[in-house]
Parts: C-alpha cells; structure tokens; sequence
C-alpha cells in the first residue's frame, strides 16, 4: 500500500512542491520504522528498514529522517573516506542541493557551500545551468547529482561546471543509470510527450537516456574522469547495514592543474 502511494505522489506531485514539505511529511513516519537493522550514515539514525522510495517504489530505499536515498548515502561514505571535503578548506558549488544534504554541509565550517538550481526552492541561488553567474575558476568543488538528464544542452551544462572549477579541483557529477546500460546515450527532441518521454527516456521529464559513453561525455567538456564504483570496496555487512546501491558508478570528475 506505501508503495503504491509514494509512486503515485512522486509522479503527480511537482517535484518544487514535494521539495518543501516531503522532509515534514517522512519524518512523522520515522516513529513507525524504529528498530536497528538499518542505518543512514547521513544522519546516523537507525530503522527496522528504511522507507520504499521511486516511481517503481524501491524496497528499503529512503532515510525517514534525513530524506537520503541508496546513492545519497554512497556518496556521503565516499566524500567521508576517500576525500578531505569534511576537512580542508573548500568553496562548493552544488547544483540542484538534496535535502539530506544542505543543513550539514552549510554547518560545516571548513566549506563555503553554495546551492543553485533554476527551479528548487531549497537553492539559494537561481541559477539556469547552462549560464552559470559565477566566474572561471571560482569553485574548489562542485555537486550536480541527477541532473543532466534533464537539461536540453547537457554538454554546455557539463563546460559551464568545468568552467567554473578551479584546477586541481573536484567534483561529482552523477546521472540515473537504467540497466542493462545502452552501449550509446539516446536522445531524441522530438519526443516531447510525457508518456512517450518515460517510455524511451526511463522518466517523464527526462530528455535523454544515458548509456555507457557518459563518462566520454563529461570527457569532452574537459574533465579528467573516474567511474566509481565504491560499493564493490565496502563490507558486505556494511553495504547491507546502510543499503547501499550495488551497481551504482560514483562519476568522480577533475580539472586538471
């Protein structure tokens, strides 16, 4: 029944909407997930199980505390363990910011952290991706997590964040991964329907389906690239503990010096 309810929100929903008070509306349901078979390692908080999230709802999927999903929480682990971002003194651009996300890193002292989107209410800045109003070489790193999916010019979005990184800088740039993969991205402008987009595109409001040449793509407007896949390096008790997303690649993305 949670399942289908939670798909049904998530697609008639405007995501700004869903934005502003899902976080109230998950964490009164917290009370009703207490046990310790699971935990977040966002918000340290412990569940039975975490709440179904998708518009395929997903079993064990989001945090009812913090809002973070599978790869959220892979990608807190990461920027924890394999990087200094908790630590060194760094300005942050983080496009299209997760809730999870944005109170903890806006406390971090060592971070200027600045959020930007065109259309979230959560950013502080509005900010269309494709003409980002900020100058060359300005950031030490940069997030845009599920995004390029959605912009028309995903390559002069991708030059735009390269642009404004510094060298020697960083970033995580990620996108949905619908397997198998597809040997080339597909994307076509004359599917503009909702139906017709999510049956070739995997969502209604994507308008591109991304295949294994991603990382060529960011490749082209600069980046040095690593594809990740952090969850192979993890315990299989830890990967379980936090349900963790398998087959989830971390598209770690430098420019470098």
């Amino acid at each position: 029944m949670i399942k289908s309810v939670i798909s049904l929100v998530i697609r008639k929903v405007p995501r700004p909407y869903l934005q502003l008070v899902s976080h109230h509306i998950v964490k009164g349901m917290a009370f009703f997930y207490r046990g310790n078979k699971v935990e977040c390692p966002v918000c340290l908080h412990h569940f039975r199980k975490f709440l179904p999230y998708g518009r395929k709802a997903r079993e064990n999927a989001l945090c009812p505390n913090c809002l973070a999903l599978e790869r959220h929480r892979l990608m807190y682990l990461f920027l924890k363990r394999k990087t200094e971002f908790f630590s060194k003194p760094l300005k942050v651009l983080h496009v299209a910011p997760e809730i999870c996300f944005i109170h903890r890193f806006e406390q971090q002292a060592n971070l200027e952290y600045i959020t930007a989107d065109i259309e979230s209410p959560l950013a502080k800045v509005k900010m269309d991706i494709h003409r980002i109003p900020f100058g060359d070489n300005s950031f030490d790193v940069t997030f845009c997590n599920h995004v390029m999916e959605h912009v028309k010019d995903d390559a002069l979005a991708m030059r735009e964040l390269y642009r404004v990184l510094r060298p020697g800088g960083w970033g995580i740039i990620q996108i949905p991964l619908f397997h198998p993969l597809p040997e080339k991205t597909f994307e076509d402008p004359s599917i503009t329907s909702p139906a017709a987009r999510e049956k070739a595109f995997g969502q209604n409001d994507h308008v591109r389906l991304y295949g294994k040449d991603y990382a060529d793509r960011l490749r082209k407007a600069g980046f040095s690239v690593q594809e990740n896949r952090y969850t192979k390096e993890l315990p299989e008790d830890e990967v379980k503990r936090y349900a963790l997303p398998e087959e989830e690649i971390i598209f770690f993305v430098e420019k470098k010096s």
